[in-house]
């Protein structure tokens, strides 16, 4: 069958589609002829027998990749009209423009083959409703998208070829340039990139936190450069957490070269449809990791160690230690574990003191009840902690008292480098303005004007930063003398003084306990009224301590003076059911642990002859009653009832925090609440403009009864209105 018998009536009273595509924005810009070829089909559609005005050329999909129907709409829009039998011919320069991949090919040519559409390349016109025409559309389906594939495999295979070598030019951090030779990669040229740097792993060896680094300079003052691929120089802008923490966790800047770190997946989404996600790989898992590449600004045992150290300040997994230091009086929080099941033990804290303690997540059942595997109090466990620490460390505490001497100079010594090297930049970038200023022609206004203007601000910023460091020049640490060295060298030998000093704080002690502990384990032996302690140290030693338990209390058990006072003031007023739930609300528990029930409210009422609540015989002005049913009356929402009665507007009786509140409904508060406001009555907003006072004041003075106020409760305009006119006389008056 010729390609004339195949093109029917039919088909020429329906739509000629010409599909128009290249893979890639380079193509369309670069590679012209081959969409000049594509456009030209429509030459043959008319050769074919369409007239020009039924041929609709489809270019939606111009830089777009052929391998998925994703983000191609002219395809689907083209598909759609297929399916709505309302295409006659699709042409195409050949197949790989149509589709790259055969799940949208043969989607394709289902439906021209139900629809009776034929297809068009630059070799012939095919019908995808017969076995010859549709076989030869099927193989070049197939070469097709195997073209895409080897196309593919050989290019990443020169990239990873490359790679293996470590001469990829792949994007480099901040800090580090490209060579001239083959995969060579040096330092950055300017001196203040590089010690910003620098100063970032010098202050996590000190801090061991990457947030607390990024704290540090934003505390100093000082900004950290940021090279963008699109931006050929570098900029210096405010540090954020995530550029201090993308430095300490790049292998790069350890003198290692990197490629694979990342896996592209496809996957499908809720809605069914195929995404794409970039996923981290393991250090294990990477394509390539060359060590020793080149020069970096850190070794690769130092980078090892503070991918140690920055895991470890993560939330732990279940059965693991450590953990970031939070606050509190816990020491061993991270470090302590359970000597009988083997978890990771929890901290807690009691008391008005704030008593710290530990116990395991595990629970035991114990006459019916949950009791936990592990429960202990933490004042002797880190006392005992503490002092093995002490003995261990005193033969390096000359040492680590001279060097906490230091610190603070060496500080400030880092922060003052990096303030002369912004100095140095800023001056830099005067000089350079004032040579752009002077190059240009003075009658060449338009653009003088604007290097004068670029000028002055580089010189602001120049004096600016002048200041700043002569500033920080003069709040110099002072140099420690030899005689203080002497005396602080002294002080080092008693370590416990330091220990205990008001300036050390509970996080410091953690951080000074993790530099030699590792795991603390506890294992308490209640008949014996003792806990024995293993510790194990960094390197693997372990030591053993017992510590003895105070007793248990007197059995003799007793609910607190404070429950049994509240209780005998809130009998007067509420019911046992009523009473039992503000103590729960409270936090209140019984003498021995439990919940307050109606019965065990009952029980305490009786034993400590406490009255049970009646009803008054005469009740006094008004109905008291609780805030849902005062809303109720009052025409309003409980919501704006709850806000008056914070605001002092309302009036409400709460016996102790955690009751309910009640309000007393009289005649005088109905008529704060009104449909209508009363003459000389105004909003908020006038009413401060007219006093010259803030609403907080407004609001006070009302809740003194020093201003009359109403609640219009209906229409567009609801809300306070207060009357001013009678306070007119006292606007001047400086009491008021």
């Amino acid at each position: 069958m010729t390609e004339s018998n195949k093109v029917t009536p039919d088909h020429l009273n329906r739509t000629a589609f010409v599909y128009v595509r290249q893979s890639t924005t380079t193509q369309v810009e670069h590679h012209r002829e081959s969409t000049a070829r594509q456009y030209a089909l429509v030459d043959k559609a008319c050769a074919l027998g369409w007239p020009r005005d039924q041929v609709s050329i489809i270019d939606e999909d111009l830089g777009l990749s052929g391998a998925s129907v994703t983000a191609r709409t002219g395809f689907a829009r083209m598909t759609a009209e297929v399916g709505l039998a309302r295409v006659g011919i699709i042409l195409g320069l050949e197949v790989s423009r149509l589709a790259r991949n055969n799940a949208d090919w043969y989607q394709l040519l289902d439906l021209c083959a139900m629809t009776n559409t034929l297809i068009g390349d630059a070799d012939g016109i095919y019908h995808p409703a017969q076995f010859n025409d549709r076989l030869v559309l099927g193989l070049k389906g197939t070469m097709s998208e195997a073209e895409l594939h080897i196309l593919r495999a050989r290019l990443d295979g020169g990239i990873r070829n490359k790679a293996a070598r470590g001469e990829l030019r792949r994007g480099l951090p901040v800090g580090l340039v490209w060579g001239e030779q083959d995969g060579e990669v040096l330092l950055h040229p300017d001196e203040a990139v590089t010690g910003a740097i620098r100063a970032v792993f010098e202050r996590f060896e000190e801090f061991g936190s990457a947030r607390r680094v990024w704290l540090w300079f934003r505390s100093e003052g000082l900004d950290f450069p940021l090279q963008a691929i699109r931006l050929p120089d570098i900029q210096w802008v405010a540090p954020t957490y995530h550029a201090i923490h993308s430095v300490l966790t790049s292998p790069v800047y350890a003198g290692a070269y990197a490629y694979g770190k990342t896996r592209h997946e496809r996957y499908i989404d809720e809605h069914g449809q195929v995404r794409k996600r970039v996923r981290k790989l393991p250090q294990s898992e990477w394509s390539v990791l060359i060590r020793d590449h080149h020069q970096g600004y850190i070794d690769w045992a130092t980078y090892e160690a503070n991918q140690t150290r920055l895991s470890r300040n993560t939330r732990p997994k279940p059965h693991q230690g450590g953990g970031a230091v939070r606050e509190g009086s816990a020491l061993l929080q991270g470090l302590a574990t359970c000597g009988h099941c083997g978890r990771r033990l929890r901290t807690h804290y009691r008391g008005r003191n704030h008593t710290p303690g530990y116990h395991c997540a595990g629970k035991n059942i114990v006459e019916g009840r949950g009791v936990y595997c592990l429960n202990i109090g933490g004042v002797q466990i880190d006392k005992a902690v503490t002092d093995a620490f002490i003995e261990a460390l005193k033969p390096a505490g000359v040492k680590a008292a001279l060097a906490a001497a230091e610190q603070l100079e060496a500080n400030h010594d880092a922060a003052l480098e990096q303030w002369c090297l912004a100095l140095e930049r800023a001056r830099y970038e005067a000089q350079r303005a004032e040579r752009r200023y002077r190059a240009v022609e003075p009658e060449n206004r338009l653009v003088a004007r604007g290097l004068e203007a670029e000028w002055e601000q580089r010189l602001r910023e120049l004096e600016q930063a002048e200041a700043e460091l002569k500033r920080r020049q003069t709040e110099r640490p002072k140099t420690l003398s030899a005689d203080e060295r002497t005396a602080v060298l002294a002080f080092g030998d008693d370590l416990q003084r330091v220990w205990c000093a008001p300036t050390t704080t509970s996080r410091d002690q953690k951080e000074l306990l993790r530099t030699l502990l590792e795991e603390v384990i506890i294992t308490v032996f209640r008949d014996d009224k003792r806990a024995h302690l293993t510790l194990r140290w960094r390197g693997g030693l372990l030591t053993e301590r017992d510590v003895n338990l105070p007793h248990s209390r007197p059995a003799t058990v007793r609910t607190d003076e404070d429950t049994i006072e509240l209780v005998r003031r809130l009998a007067a007023h509420y019911p046992d059911t009523v009473i039992a739930g503000i103590l729960n609300r409270q936090g209140r528990t019984t003498a021995t642990g439990l919940r307050f029930t109606a019965n065990l409210v009952g029980n305490l009422r009786r034993h400590w002859k406490i009255p049970r609540f009646e009803t008054p015989a005469e009740s006094p002005e008004g109905e008291l009653v609780n805030v849902r049913q005062a809303a109720k009356l009052l025409d309003i929402a409980p919501s704006t009832l709850h806000r008056w009665l914070n605001d002092g507007f309302v009036a409400g009786e709460q016996i102790t925090p955690g009751a309910p509140w009640q309000i007393r409904i009289t005649d005088e508060l109905r008529n704060r609440f009104v449909e209508q406001a009363p003459d000389g009555y105004v909003t908020m907003q006038e009413a401060t403009k007219l006093l010259g006072v803030s609403r907080q004041t407004v609001l006070q003075r009302v809740k003194n009864g020093e201003l009359d106020a109403v609640h219009v409760y209906r229409g567009r305009r609801k809300g306070l209105r207060i009357n001013v006119i009678d306070d007119q006389s006292d606007l001047f008056n400086p009491s008021s």
